[in-house]
This record gives C-alpha cells, structure tokens and sequence, in this order.
C-alpha cells in the first residue's frame, strides 16, 4: 500500500491533465487517479451519491474533500505556487478547463462541483481502494 495522504481524481483523457498530475507526483504524499477508474467511480459515490466528472482532490488526514476550483488552488498550494497564482487558477477555473478542452480536442465539459466538502464515511471507507489504484505512473488514455 502506498504511503499517499491525499488522492487526486483527474480527467485521464485529458493529456494536459494527465501532466499536470504526472508532475504532481514531486508531492510525495499525493497520488492521482483517473476519474474512469473503478476506484475512483466508487470513492466518487460514496462521496457525493453520484460521480460528478470533476478534478477532486481528497486528503484523508485533514478529512478534507476539495473539488473543482478550490482543488485547483489546493493543488497550487501544495505545490508552493505563490498565492496570486493559486488565486488567478481558482478564479478563472472553468476559463482555463474550457480552453485546455479546446485545444487537446477533448469533449465533456466539468460538472459545476466547486468547493470543500467533509471527508464523507462511506468515502472514508473506500479511500483505501482509491490509494491502492493510484499509480505511479498516469497514463494518458486514447
């Protein structure tokens, strides 16, 4: 079992995404996910009760599930990017996910999940699985 505090569920179709969690594998205590795995499927209902298509970020040691902007600027805190930077990324969220999603051609827009949420019981209960799936190595699907 991996050593992983928190684990981040991306868009594995993305490849620009798939990159951006790549990258983030420098954070030692964090692994990522695609969104597609079954893993990831699970952790997402047991969560919220449905699996909204979302860059999620959940960390089991601060019982903290942050989804969609707010993940985004967690993730640039993490990664010790200044906070205008983590505050530019969090505001202009969808503008940024909408032009990468232009570019790299892929289609599906975000669901409009956004913010902090408790670290649910029954996600609790399947964040073993979900660590377990987080490899050490994203691969970019298609």
């Amino acid at each position: 079992m991996s050593d992983y505090d928190a684990v981040l569920v991306f868009d594995g179709d993305c490849p620009f995404c798939s990159a951006a969690a790549s990258a983030l594998r420098r954070l030692r205590d964090v692994g990522a996910i695609s969104w597609e795995d079954d893993a990831a499927q699970t952790f997402l209902r047991a969560q919220f009760g449905e699996t909204p298509f979302a860059l999620v970020l959940a960390d089991r040691r601060t019982g903290t599930v942050y989804v969609g902007r707010e993940a985004a600027r967690e993730l640039c805190d993490r990664a010790g990017m200044p906070t205008l930077v983590q505050d530019i990324v969090g505001e202009n969220y969808e503008s940024v996910a909408d032009a990468i999603r232009t570019v790299t051609g892929v289609d599906g827009d975000p669901d409009p999940y956004h913010g902090t949420y408790p670290l649910a019981e029954n996600a609790d209960a399947a964040f073993d699985e979900l660590v377990a799936n987080a490899g050490h190595t994203v691969k970019v699907r298609g």
